[in-house]
């Protein structure tokens, strides 16, 4: 239970200080061997495709100090793929994963990172390679590590998109989200949004993030991008998750997009599998939690005698949140009267 408890505040301390971070800057950039590097030197104050000015500082961020890798998922979309554990060594490498669409006539960031210094990272890998002007921000859900960058894009007055009760969680600073700029504007039910020729279709999931969860799919290019619906050999942060509402959009995601390209929230770019993967471990985590209820232990009993990660996770990142599975499954699934049918 102390282990528990010790992992547990550590967490909790360390996200509070990353969500607190609000360095304004904007890395120079050039590009070098198919690479984005980030030069050390002043620059003069660079200037989005539509004219407005972006605020500098002699600091700068480069793709790779931020832990990021740039990958073109399909013509004109792109994945910044983070690589960092949990927690990151430093603030300035980035938790999770983000990325961007290009049309004809503009740019829509998906999940912006954990901090402004990032989301300038993310409009200066966009500028390298389209003179579109970003449109639209894309915040998947409320969590610190896809919002925190927000606010370098509030300041340039694009807007920032979420969903349901999203604004309010963050105002309220829930999750360790205070100091986050919250979205601009609410998106309840499925939503085509143009970029020219190019549609994104918005739609909305549940069972990770208390009702903020959003999904973005491209059409023409079969690519999906689910935010923290998926953590790619990632052990997943289920803090006010509903997993059984969770299998449910995973059954959802694969019986509608099975040929799509998998962005997730975190991990490597995957597809179908990606989801069966994450739908499997819920599986499992379900079918352990229903075996506690058999056994009749107590949420004290369960945290001790299971607290190593299974070998079958063994290789996973993001071990430190295994414990909050541990408890997240106790609470939905052995002290739940209900027991459903697992597939």
């Amino acid at each position: 239970m102390l282990k528990k408890l010790r992992i547990k505040y550590l967490l909790v301390a360390l996200m509070a200080a990353i969500a607190t971070i609000a360095i304004a800057i904007f890395p120079a950039l050039t590009m070098g061997n198919g690479l984005l590097q980030a030069q050390n030197q002043p620059q003069a104050s660079p200037t989005l495709a539509q004219g407005k000015p972006v605020e500098t500082n002699l600091t700068t961020v480069s793709l790779q100090n931020a832990g990021l890798q740039l990958q073109e998922v399909a013509q004109g979309i792109y994945a910044l793929v983070a690589s960092t554990d949990f927690p990151p060594a430093s603030p300035t490498v980035a938790i999770c994963n983000g990325g961007f669409i290009i049309g004809s006539d503009g740019v829509l960031v998906i999940d912006p990172f954990q901090t402004p210094e990032l989301g300038n990272l993310m409009i200066a890998v966009v500028k390298s390679l389209t003179d579109k002007p970003i449109k639209y921000v894309l915040n998947t859900h409320y969590h610190f590590d896809h919002t925190g960058g927000n606010a370098t894009f509030a300041r340039l007055d694009i807007p920032v998109m979420g969903r349901g009760v999203i604004r309010e969680y963050i105002q309220s600073g829930k999750n360790n989200t205070a100091g986050v700029t919250p979205p601009t504007v609410i998106i309840n039910s499925q939503t085509d949004l143009w970029l020219g020729d190019r549609l994104v279709r918005i739609e909305r999931v549940d069972g990770h993030s208390a009702g903020t969860d959003l999904v973005a799919y491209v059409p023409d290019a079969k690519i999906l991008f689910t935010g923290d619906m998926v953590f790619n050999k990632r052990i997943p942060y289920t803090g006010d998750s509903d997993i059984r509402q969770w299998q449910g959009s995973l059954y959802r995601l694969i019986a509608t997009y099975p040929e799509a390209k998998v962005v997730p929230g975190h991990g490597d770019v995957t597809d179908v599998t990606g989801l069966q993967a994450q739908q499997a471990y819920f599986s499992w985590l379900e079918r352990t939690a229903l075996e506690w209820k058999s056994q009749i232990l107590s949420k004290e009993q369960v945290l001790e005698k299971f607290a190593k990660v299974p070998d079958a996770y063994k290789d996973f990142k993001f071990k430190a949140i295994y414990p909050l599975n541990l408890e997240s499954a106790y609470e939905q699934f052995t002290r739940s009267k209900t027991i459903p049918l697992i597939p």
